[in-house]
This record gives structure tokens, C-alpha cells and sequence, in this order.
């Protein structure tokens, strides 16, 4: 029987065999943490663990309070950065990014087995990795020993065919399959995704879809290593990384489920689960209060293109205050000399440094009471962004920018 994405790189990381439902032991190629998971997992580390068997696969970010918003989280910044010191692993410092986009910039590639201690990990699963997130003390095992265990996941194959509309993005696509099958409907599933829509499909795309598998539960979200996995990495100065990895012909899966991506329209998960979807036009009427763009499902240089693009010469609605993070700096930089972020900034935008910013709800973007707020984000659970008693719902870019406009939730196509 032949193999699934997941089945060929635990069999490879594990020097054995791995098929759906083994236990296997497998080397881990790199194990980060961020600034609210990481003083955990070093204090779990340091309780059991003098040394850290490959520091150079390790890294530490400092992106979901960047920069600190109060004394307690400086202190944790300076924790983490005394740790690096000592340790000799990689820290990225405020400013620089998200972990998620910061790997996917550096670090990922196909076949690898990554680690870490936030479950939107599974982002690096766009270029051919195996990777997942785990809780602190799994990942400071991880980080110690430079290897852990893992069962190998069954697998769903999501067949896409077709291509995307005008105003219809990646984000709609994974959005309508989470409302499909559901918040726990993949729960320690792979997700593997297929069919002729796949090869057309850029990175940032890619990456937009493996972020936000683990929303229905996912253990990864793999994408087959191809040409424009290959492009990428050259154009990320790590061409000499890139091989190719796809299913055999005759991988077994769990479940196939075909999505005629033609068929899609702009979708919103309504608050306060990300499986409450609905298509745009059927939310007629709501109003905004705030709206952000960025994070690391929907902060990429795509992203801001697109809101660019709609914005362009216009206002945004008096009443509606749009916030703006770019993933990374290099994303920020790449945005600046294509005047996007001029022409975001002009249209009425707040420009925050780039990092997690509003997502969380730690500080840049915490909503007030009865306000609504239409995210790019990936999760709008009640008090997500820092108050229970509002309101989130999650969109494209596209939506977003729209919704800046008219101060209500619209439908792209209406403003392009």
C-alpha cells in the first residue's frame, strides 16, 4: 500500500515504516516558541534537562507582545532572551514578525518535522512539511532531546479543482471547508490537499490553508512539495533545500472530500466559532466597528495588495477604524516600496509594527464592549481579542478591505 504525505515523512524521520495509527520516534529539523508559550517551556526544560542537543534548531520569537505592552511581559521577554544567550539558540526579536510567517520565510522546508508551541504551526505545512503544534512541556522535550514522538495521523485528501473568482480568496476556500466539516471533524486528522486547483495555487495561498487546519481539528495541513514550492525557496535564498514530496498513486485515505473551488464565494465565520460560516451576502447590514488585516493567516504581501488595490483613492467609513500589520518586516519593506502601506495609510489606516498585534487580544486593537470587529485572523472565539463582550468575525482580505469601506460586512465584488 502505498503512502500518504504524513506516512512518507515520519517513515523518513523515523527510519522505519510509519503507517496510519503507529506510534513512531522521530528527529525534529526545528522546535520554536513564542513569547507567551515560551517561559513555560523553558522552565519545563530547565526542570528536567541540563543541555539542548542541537541549539541551532531551536528559536525563540518574541512577536505576540511586540513590542510589550506592560511590565509583566517585558519581564518574559527578558527571560527568553537571557535563555537564547545562554543556550546559543536563534532569537528573533520584536518587530521582526510572527513565528509563523518568520519560518515560513527561513526556516521550513519539504520533509522537515517542525514543532511548536502554538498550534497555528501547522502554517509551514504550505511548503511539504510535517509540522504541528504541541503543548510547552512536549516542545521542551522537543528543543532537549531533538527528537519526540508522534502517532501518525489518518488522513482526509481535499481535492480541489477549479480556480478562484475575482474577490474570492484562499481564506473563503478554508473557511467554507471548516463550515463543511466542522470544528472537530479533522481532530487528528491530516488534511492533504490535491486535485488540479493545487498546482496554481502561490505560496501565500498555500499558506492561508495550512494555517487554519487546525480550527477543524487538524494535525497538519500538508501540501505537496512542487515547482512553485521550488520557486519559492529559490527566491528565499534556499533553493538547494527543495525536493519533492506528493502521495503515491495508491496513498490510502480516511475520508475524500472534493471542493469545486469555482463554486466558491467571499465567506465569514460569524461569531463565536470559526465553523459558524456563512457567504457574505447573507449578512446584509452588519456593522463594523473595527477591522484588522494581518496576522499569520492573512498578513502577507497578498493581503495588503489586495486591500490596496480596493482601497486605492478612497476612505475608509468614518465610523470604522482599520488596523494594518504586516506578518514580517519583510513583508512591511516589500509593502512599502509597492506603496501599499502609503496607499493603506492614506485611505485612513493605523499602521502597527509587524507582529500578532490585535489578534489575541494583548494589546494594539482590544475591542470595547458591543463592538464588532471583522478579522483576517484565524480563531474568534468570545474574549479572543481581550473583551468577552464583543464581537468577531473572520474574512479575507478582500472582505476586510470592503468592510473598511462601507463600515459594514461586504462582499468584495461589490467594491472591485
Amino acid at each position: 500500500m502505498g503512502k500518504t504525505i504524513s506516512e512518507k515523512i515520519l517513515s523518513q524521520k523515523s527510519e522505519g515504516e510509519a503507517k496510519a495509527g503507529d506510534i513512531v520516534i522521530a528527529e525534529v529539523d526545528l522546535a520554536f516558541v513564542q513569547d507567551t508559550t515560551g517561559p513555560l517551556t523553558v522552565r519545563q526544560l530547565r526542570e528536567g534537562f541540563k543541555n539542548i542537543v542541537h541549539p541551532e534548531r531551536c528559536l525563540i520569537f518574541l512577536d505576540h507582545a511586540s513590542p510589550t505592552p506592560n511590565q509583566e511581559l517585558a519581564n518574559d521577554h527578558l527571560f527568553l532572551r537571557r535563555f537564547a544567550m545562554e543556550t546559543g539558540c536563534s532569537l528573533s526579536e520584536i518587530g521582526e514578525g510572527i513565528c509563523h510567517q518568520l519560518v515560513a520565510e527561513n526556516f521550513a522546508n519539504p520533509g522537515d518535522i517542525i514543532v511548536g508551541a502554538d498550534s497555528h504551526t501547522v502554517t509551514a505545512g504550505a511548503l511539504g512539511a510535517f509540522a504541528t503544534g504541541m503543548g510547552s512541556s512536549d516542545v521542551a522535550i522537543a528543543m532537549a532531546l531533538g527528537k519526540t514522538w508522534f502517532r501518525v495521523p489518518e488522513t482526509f485528501q481535499i481535492r480541489l479543482t477549479g480556480d478562484f473568482s475575482p474577490g474570492v480568496e484562499a481564506k473563503d476556500l478554508i473557511l467554507y471547508l471548516i463550515g463543511k466539516i466542522g470544528a472537530d471533524g479533522a481532530n487528528y486528522k491530516a488534511l492533504e490537499f490535491s486535485g488540479d486547483t493545487v498546482p496554481r495555487m502561490n505560496i501565500s495561498q498555500r499558506l492561508t490553508v495550512a494555517n487554519m487546519v487546525v480550527e477543524a481539528g487538524a494535525k497538519v495541513g500538508l501540501f505537496p512539495s512542487d515547482t512553485t514550492t521550488q520557486d519559492y525557496l529559490q527566491s528565499q535564498g534556499q533553493g538547494d533545500k527543495y525536493k519533492p514530496i506528493s502521495p503515491d498513486i495508491d496513498a490510502n485515505y480516511e475520508k475524500t472530500i472534493s471542493i469545486d473551488v469555482d463554486q466558491l464565494e467571499p465567506m465569514v465565520a460569524m461569531p463565536h466559532a470559526v465553523d459558524n460560516v456563512a457567504p457574505v451576502k447573507q449578512l446584509p447590514g452588519i456593522k463594523i466597528q473595527q477591522v484588522f488585516i494581518g496576522t499569520c493567516t492573512n498578513g502577507r504581501l497578498d493581503d495588503l495588495s489586495v486591500a490596496a488595490y480596493i482601497l486605492k483613492g478612497k476612505k475608509i467609513h468614518p465610523e470604522t477604524r482599520l488596523l494594518v500589520a504586516p506578518a514580517s518586516r519583510n513583508i512591511l519593506k516589500q509593502a512599502l516600496r509597492a506603496d501599499y502601506i502609503q496607499t493603506l495609510i492614506e485611505a485612513g489606516a493605523i499602521l502597527l509594527p509587524p507582529g500578532c498585534a490585535a489578534c489575541l487580544g494583548l494589546h494594539q486593537g482590544v475591542l470595547g464592549n458591543g463592538e464588532a470587529c471583522l478579522s483576517t485572523a484565524n480563531r474568534n472565539f468570545k474574549g479572543r481579542m481581550g473583551n468577552p463582550e464583543a464581537f468577531i468575525y473572520l474574512a479575507s482580505a478582500a472582505t476586510a478591505a470592503a468592510t473598511a469601506l462601507t463600515g459594514e460586512i461586504t462582499d468584495p465584488r461589490q467594491v472591485i
